[in-house]
């Protein structure tokens, strides 16, 4: 449902713990960059430079860093915050709209009789909820979304337009998901009847028989699910594979950007960051506050400890200690790829060095055998 926004900054200042200066009943209706900031409108000016920039717009108040002179800048009012950026999340909370979903049930909904529903629901158009389904107070689904069979939401879920959770999936409280998220497909498991052409490169780090190409893939079933914990958000079209045995499984306050694929049996642990297009494979396990950059791949069956940090695009093929920030292809500590990098850059000129030096050389060789002779 849509909220209607309309708060004081003495209201904001309250909610967020922010020093209020100056008039403390102006009305915030939204928020806007300070080159274009009109009346009604809170000036996101949280740094030196967005300060400067407030002079191009109508701004009237503004959230600024802490010190700031908000008089010098021709405020009427200003929200003085210590760390701004974290500031906005909670600003960011109150201004939002939502996505207008009606309250209650929409009467294209199809409901199996035996869900189980909880208090003060929002579902929307053409949304499916399977059998023995449960979904906890206050969960917001709307349209187009596919809640299978004997899964479990908590209270206080969002899901955005055409997400699909599989059957007996378990996902916590203030879940989010954005849309076109998918929860609970199989996992991609194949397996030959003899050993297979990967399986022998992989062993052989490159060799391969005839004899193992020809054979054809038979399916392993997914036996596992999902289970996801509390405070999770995923990004569009993130996908989420079940198990093979056991559930894959997200922890606590795990934040998935748009385009993550996590694979079967992958455990990431809480409070985790994983970023747009990372590809983690099956059986991976990823610890606690672990930041995955965009486009990092994780091989399967690895162990990424505790606070790794990877930049983006790089490629992890062994184990990675608690503790590093790893950078490349393969994965090295950043330090050292950054070295490499630089060494790299200078191997050209490295080379036309060396090309002189050859060419000098040989021409003192020849000299010294015509001095010879």
């Amino acid at each position: 449902m849509e909220k209607q926004i309309a708060y004081t900054l003495k209201d904001i200042a309250a909610s967020l713990g922010l020093t209020l200066v100056g008039d403390p009943y102006m009305r915030v209706h939204s928020v806007s960059e300070p080159s274009s900031a009109k009346q009604g409108q809170l000036a996101l000016a949280m740094s030196p430079a967005y300060e400067a920039q407030l002079s191009e717009g109508a701004a009237e108040m503004a959230m600024l860093r802490e010190g700031a002179d908000w008089q010098a800048l021709g405020l009427r009012a200003a929200l003085l915050a210590p760390r701004p950026k974290f500031a906005l999340s909670g600003l960011s909370a109150m201004l939002d709209p939502g996505q207008s979903v009606p309250q209650g049930i929409h009467p294209s909904a199809v409901i199996d009789p035996s869900a189980k529903l909880g208090r003060n629901l929002c579902i929307g158009p053409f949304s499916y909820i399977g059998p023995n389904a449960e979904l906890g107070d206050a969960c917001l689904i709307g349209p187009y979304c596919h809640i299978g069979a004997s899964s479990v939401l908590g209270d206080h879920a969002r899901l955005r337009e055409g997400v699909k959770i599989g059957a007996r999936v378990k996902i916590g409280d203030r879940f989010i998901a954005q849309p076109g998220v998918v929860i609970g497909a199989d996992g991609f498991s194949f397996v030959t009847q003899e050993i297979s052409g990967v399986e022998a490169a992989r062993a052989t780090l490159g060799d391969q028989t005839a004899s193992v190409q020809q054979q054809s893939w038979a399916r392993v079933h997914s036996l596992g699910s999902v289970t996801i914990g509390d405070d999770v958000e995923l990004g569009a079209n993130t996908c989420v594979d079940c198990g093979t045995i056991r559930d894959t499984v997200l922890g606590d306050g795990v934040k998935c950007d748009n385009l993550v694929q996590i694979g079967h049996n992958v455990t990431i642990d809480q409070h985790s960051l994983i970023c747009a297009q990372v590809a983690i494979a099956g059986s991976t396990r990823i610890g606690k506050h672990v930041v995955l950059g965009g486009q990092t791949g994780v091989s399967d069956n690895l162990f990424i400890g505790d606070h790794v940090i990877t930049g983006g695009a790089t490629k992890v093929l062994s184990n990675v200690p608690a503790g590093r920030v790893m950078l490349g292809y393969p994965a090295m500590k950043m330090d050292s790829h950054l070295e490499a990098y630089k060494a790299l850059r200078r191997l050209p000129r490295l080379m036309r060095d060396f090309a002189e030096f050859k060419a000098w050389f040989l021409n003192q060789k020849d000299e010294s055998f015509k001095d010879k002779n």
